[in-house]
C-alpha cells in the first residue's frame, strides 16, 4: 500500500504494526530493515572511500566478492526461536533466513588486493583505488611525401 510520506518518513502512526502477522525481515533485521545497506561514497585523491551500513551482522555473515569489476556485497541472517514447555517439549519452533546483496561497479583496474574492507560498529568500510591515469605522450608523427 502506497502511503503518504514526507522526508522519506511515514506520515501515519504504525499503532496497527504489531498486531499484523509477524514480519520475517522485523524480526531478523529490526524496524528498519527497508534501510539496509545504505551507502556512503566519498572521494578522495587516491581514489573513493565507501561506508556500508549492516547493522545487527556478525563479520562472517558478510562476504564480498570481485568479478570483472563489480564488487558485490552480500549478508545473509539466520534467526532460530524455540519455546519449550516445562517438560521440555515443543510449544513453538520458527526459523527464518534472510539475506541481502548489492553490487557496485568499481573497474577493470580493481584487484582483490586493493580492497582492504574492515568491519566496525554495524558498518563495513573499504577503499576503492582510482585508475592510473596515463600519460600520453605527444609527438609529432610525419609522413614521408615521396616524390
Amino acid at each position: 500500500m502506497m502511503l503518504p510520506s514526507l522526508f522519506g518518513e511515514n506520515l501515519f502512526d504504525n499503532f496497527m504494526e504489531d498486531f499484523a502477522f509477524p514480519d520475517i525481515n522485523k524480526a531478523l533485521y529490526g524496524k528498519h530493515a527497508t534501510n539496509m545497506m545504505k551507502t556512503d561514497v566519498k572521494e578522495t585523491d587516491e581514489g573513493y572511500e565507501v561506508d556500508i551500513d549492516l547493522p545487527g551482522f556478525k563479520k562472517d555473515e558478510i562476504k564480498m566478492q570481485l568479478d570483472n569489476g563489480y564488487l558485490t556485497i552480500s549478508a545473509a541472517k539466520g534467526l532460530d526461536k524455540e519455546e519449550k514447555d516445562k517438560k521440555g517439549n515443543y510449544v513453538r519452533r520458527e526459523r527464518y533466513a534472510g539475506s541481502m546483496s548489492r553490487s557496485y561497479y568499481v573497474g577493470a583496474h580493481v584487484r582483490e588486493e586493493d580492497v582492504h574492507p574492515k568491519y566496525e560498529n554495524g558498518i563495513l568500510t573499504f577503499q576503492i583505488p582510482k585508475e592510473e591515469k596515463r600519460v600520453v605522450e605527444e609527438k609529432n608523427h610525419y609522413i614521408a611525401i615521396e616524390g
